[in-house]
């Protein structure tokens, strides 16, 4: 999985893309639209993630009988399911939508650390969680912060969580 899906590189870059571009919306047109955005563009996550490892060379494939696909579809479908909550929270206070999508989506990571085989997800789960709570209870009241912070957060793990693959390869490589 680590190896054709570089671990993870492509799906944290399309995610922190749409985070990214979910808080702009809400920022330079309304609240809703962004919300709107997220949720309709987390569905487009994995074809979009499919489409950007195919135009960098890899295959986006594993075996069949490798038991970690079946792992990754589960914990796909988990953010759309969950988003019932943050529909919930958000008919009573609108401003925590980036919190609850935070700890939603920090949740649904840490399965991430089996399928990657990667700690670096542990940390992205709890610094998502942590930092959708600490926004829900303490942050400034500007809407979209949590947008833009989960944005950087997964664009930064993209980044990393590429370096390390690569590296790995490498090292592979070197020693066949």
């Amino acid at each position: 999985m680590r190896s054709a899906f570089l671990g993870g590189f492509a799906g944290q870059l399309v995610a922190g893309s749409i985070w990214v571009a979910s808080a702009a919306i809400s920022v330079f047109s309304k609240p809703e639209h962004g919300m709107l955005f997220l949720f309709l563009g987390c569905m487009a996550i994995f074809p979009l993630t499919q489409l950007a490892l195919r135009m960098m060379g890899r295959s986006a494939k594993v075996h069949s009988e490798n038991g970690l696909w079946a792992l990754g579809s589960q914990v796909a479908f988990t953010v759309p399911l969950n988003f019932l909550l943050v529909g919930a929270v958000i008919l009573y206070r609108q401003e925590w939508f980036y919190s609850a999508a935070m700890i939603v989506v920090g949740t649904h990571y840490l399965p991430f650390i089996t399928l990657y085989g990667m700690k670096i997800y542990g940390a992205l789960a709890a610094l998502l969680v942590l930092s959708g709570l600490g926004l829900a209870l303490y942050g400034p009241p500007i809407f979209s912060l949590g947008g833009w912070l989960t944005g950087l957060m997964l664009i930064i793990v993209a980044f990393l969580s590429r370096r390390i693959t690569l590296r790995e390869e490498k090292s592979c490589a070197n020693h066949s």
